[in-house]
């Protein structure tokens, strides 16, 4: 009988403490698995929204309101010369700003002496523009067939050109099939911003379908200081400006002597810079020397390869370095000012047209 009592004891023992820990040890499993399916759905959406390191294309689709190379900004070195974005040789990259800028000083002074003059400094920016431009028209046919896919009917529409820059971001097609692009969730302040600046210059350059670009269009998109229309465009602007007749022919005496809204009727004559505005006429405008310009004439003064870009940036880039008014530049005075430099056309040629577009 006493064995037959301790047995029951044991029984009512082991039940007493065996019941509470099962309940536990299952309310804790039922606790994990509710839990558990957020953690893994957190984490491929971090995964599919993570940006990825460094863009692969050499030919950066960066402009002035994009760096699309333009190209600010998303640095290609995670933060270092952020101005070498719009640099197409990507070994630049990598270079510190003393190292580039040394190499460039370099190329740029052809008679050895360590000291660069308006006139080196003008025919190297001109040699860096004429080479941007070249290599503008030339990858403006393989990018735009390279983004024009979904459908291959010759011209790219803005959902393509939208699908292109995310995946070049490295950005996974999940995620860009899903991309709202209202809200742009998991895109960085940075990108968002970007995108809004492609938004307004695709808008400006879309100018028979708001969706679509063609050929020209996208080099107006993407290299506006390249593209004829924007070109054409400026020419207008400059009769409107200075065409007081307006007989389409441009005089000497109408580009020289400025002439604004006065008190009464009569304008008021401007003649400040006269003189200089007068010799700009003779030796960049009136090509053939007749004393008028017509729009041919002005089309080559607008268009970017005109020496007068490489001139007046050379003059600016004097005006604010030469420390020594030597009218020249060494390179201690160009390392002094870094930043000046590296955004000028004399090694960033591209960011600083897009700029001024």
């Amino acid at each position: 009988m006493n064995c037959l009592k301790h047995i029951h004891l044991l029984k009512i023992f082991r039940w007493s403490y065996t019941v509470p820990i099962f309940c536990y040890t299952l309310f804790i499993l039922m606790t994990s698995m509710i839990s558990l399916p957020l953690r893994p759905q957190q984490l491929i959406l971090s995964r599919e929204i993570q940006s990825p390191s460094p863009v692969e294309d050499s030919f950066e689709i960066r402009i002035k309101n994009s760096d699309f190379n333009s190209d600010i900004d998303i640095p290609l070195d995670g933060g270092k010369n952020e101005y070498l974005v719009n640099v197409n040789n990507r070994q630049n990259v990598q270079k510190g700003q003393t190292q580039l800028l040394t190499e460039v000083f370099t190329q740029a002074d052809k008679n050895k002496n360590f000291k660069l003059d308006f006139k080196e400094l003008s025919h190297w920016i001109r040699l860096k523009i004429v080479k941007h431009i070249e290599e503008a028209v030339g990858n403006n046919y393989g990018l735009f067939v390279e983004i024009d896919v979904d459908p291959r009917d010759g011209v790219v529409t803005w959902t393509e050109y939208h699908t292109y820059f995310l995946k070049k971001r490295g950005f996974k097609d999940k995620y860009v099939k899903k991309h709202d692009e209202k809200r742009h969730r998991g895109l960085t302040r940075i990108l968002k911003e970007q995108i809004m600046r492609d938004r307004a210059q695709w808008s400006e350059a879309a100018k028979n379908n708001p969706n679509a670009l063609n050929l020209d269009e996208f080099l107006a998109f993407t290299h506006p200081e390249s593209s004829v229309v924007n070109q054409l465009a400026l020419v207008d602007e400059l009769y409107d400006k200075f065409d007081k007749d307006g007989d389409e022919i441009l005089t000497e005496n109408e580009f020289a002597i400025l002439q604004t809204e006065g008190n009464g009727d009569q304008p008021l004559i401007v003649r400040q810079d006269e003189y200089k505005r007068r010799q700009e006429f003779r030796t960049v405008i009136d090509l053939n020397a007749d004393g008028k310009a017509d729009r041919r004439e002005l089309l080559h003064y607008v268009a970017p390869q005109s020496p007068r870009h490489a001139d007046h940036e050379a003059e600016a880039l004097l005006a604010l370095a030469d420390s020594d008014h030597d009218n020249m530049l060494s390179l201690e005075e160009i390392l002094s000012h870094p930043d000046l430099f590296l955004k000028s056309k004399m090694v960033d040629t591209g960011r600083s047209f897009h700029d001024e577009f």
